[in-house]
């Protein structure tokens, strides 16, 4: 299998505010909430929003009590909201179906798991998904420090690639009704995009600011939201495959999330240890086994680095949460901006491959 990704794609991004993104944050702040009080926590926790409303699932063993309603709001007041929301949860205990395979450290459930790393970036990352994450936070960071004060918390950020050149910017901010659209284009231009982009780039880039006209209304007053909904954001911005499982919610017992991790870990190690300009590993597993059906690791080259993986990394679930400290209450830091990139998490640490 050869893998090389293309010069010529496009990826977005989302700020904090958007509605997806509030139901991923709220999702991991419950899950680590529960690992602070039992760190062997097993939680499946799904947010759904919208107009008002606010929907807890999902499964939980522990040996904690969390307070559902109470950190949702804290949440979305966090984030930037200040309307009114009625919440409910509907939480259950997982399982004992699931619970016979995980309590001997199989895997959580069945699935197939991508991770993938480049050198074109410090991050480890393509740089349009670099770009397209600095441009949201941007936006986040200009509204929560009174940069541009007519910002508000909902926004998106897409950048395309053509022949490994920036192309065209798009940035889709929610402001005050009061502001102007001139105004939102040149501070969005001034202070949010060239400070990101190099002198060339400058030159030749198309941007594209709140197309509509108009983005006043925003959040859950527009738009429903929900855990897992962005999960191309969450990775690699649909330039690789995603085995199709989300993160946000779920215990390292789930290996939709701690697989994705390790393949990710595995393939920036690969990358840095000089196995290849570009690493892609795969992995799969079934419910209740502890050993991956499959493992497969390939740079751009093609070159097979399976035995190297198998040598140097262990893919069983336990052996991945014990290597990567997923017991720990990391997660809410993930439900932005991509959960791979970040120096500060263990999955980006970089080691020495025998």
């Amino acid at each position: 299998m050869l893998y090389k990704h293309s010069n010529n794609y496009t990826v977005e991004s989302v700020t904090s505010g958007h509605p997806d993104k509030i139901c991923d944050q709220i999702s991991d702040a419950i899950l680590d909430a529960y690992l602070t009080l039992d760190g062997k926590s097993r939680i499946a926790v799904e947010t759904f929003g919208g107009h008002g409303k606010l929907v807890i699932g999902g499964e939980v063993t522990s040996k904690g009590k969390v307070d559902y309603v109470k950190i949702a709001r804290e949440i979305y007041k966090e984030i930037g909201y200040d309307d009114e929301l009625e919440v409910s949860a509907h939480i259950v205990t997982q399982s004992p179906d699931i619970a016979i395979g995980v309590d001997a450290g199989g895997a959580g459930d069945q699935g197939i798991m991508y991770g993938y790393a480049t050198n074109e970036t410090s991050e480890f990352l393509p740089k349009g998904v670099v770009l397209a994450h600095k441009l949201a936070k941007r936006l986040e960071e200009a509204r929560k420090n009174g940069e541009i004060k007519w910002l508000r918390p909902d926004g998106k950020t897409q950048v395309t690639y053509a022949n490994g050149k920036l192309q065209t910017v798009l940035v889709s901010a929610q402001h005050t009704p009061e502001v102007k659209l001139k105004e939102i284009k040149k501070e969005i231009i001034e202070k949010i995009i060239n400070p990101l982009l190099s002198s060339s780039e400058k030159k030749i880039v198309k941007i594209l600011i709140n197309p509509t006209g108009k983005f006043v209304t925003g959040g859950f007053l527009a738009d429903t939201g929900l855990t897992g909904r962005k999960i191309m954001v969450d990775t690699y911005g649909g330039i690789i495959p995603h085995g199709g499982g989300c993160f946000s919610g779920k215990d390292a017992t789930k290996v939709d999330r701690s697989g994705a991790y390790m393949a990710r870990y595995v393939a920036k190690n690969l990358v840095a240890g000089g196995y290849g300009k570009e690493a892609l590993v795969s992995v799969a597993y079934a419910i209740g086994l502890k050993k991956p059906l499959m493992i497969k690791a390939v740079n751009e080259k093609g070159e097979d680095l399976e035995k190297i993986v198998r040598q140097n990394f262990d893919f069983r679930p336990l052996a991945i949460i014990e290597r990567l400290g997923l017991r720990n209450p990391i997660f809410r830091q993930t439900a932005t901006y991509g959960h791979f990139g970040k120096e500060n998490s263990p999955w980006e640490k970089i080691e020495k491959i025998k």
